[in-house]
């Protein structure tokens, strides 16, 4: 079932935002400063090719000062256009009965798209070991 949900979300819009997410991570990388902000990108950018079956929490350690000062920052270049973009897809999905699974995946990665630092993706079929301590 959700390799079924990941193609039906990857055909109606997960592709699309995770190319806006991979857009960000690019120019991020442009500037050896905003290298962290490129990574996560990145990082956020397969998660969202391919959600289903996987899940956002926090890093171990990963909620510091400068995670905070790095998320505000990127909430003020990019985070807001990704969510807004969630949003628009959200919607759309939620017109039928089939992507209503869908909708509230895209709903689920609004946080993500605001907040990415000190975040982490893991996959819920397994349980979860800590690699950062």
């Amino acid at each position: 079932m959700k390799t079924l949900l990941n193609i039906i979300w990857l055909v109606f819009g997960g592709f699309w935002l995770a190319l806006g997410y991979f857009a960000a991570g690019v120019i991020c990388c442009l500037l050896i400063v905003t290298i962290p902000w490129g990574i996560a990108s990145f990082r956020i950018a397969s998660y969202t090719l391919w959600p289903f079956g996987r899940m956002v929490v926090d890093r171990p350690g990963g909620n510091g000062v400068f995670s905070l000062l790095g998320n505000v920052i990127w909430l003020l270049v990019a985070g807001i256009w990704i969510a807004i973009g969630h949003v628009v897809t959200a919607v759309a999905m939620a017109l039928t009965i089939i992507g209503i699974p869908l909708a509230i995946a895209n709903l689920k990665l609004i946080p993500v798209s605001l907040m990415p630092l000190g975040k982490q993706i893991v996959p819920t079929d397994r349980p979860f070991i800590a690699a950062y301590r």
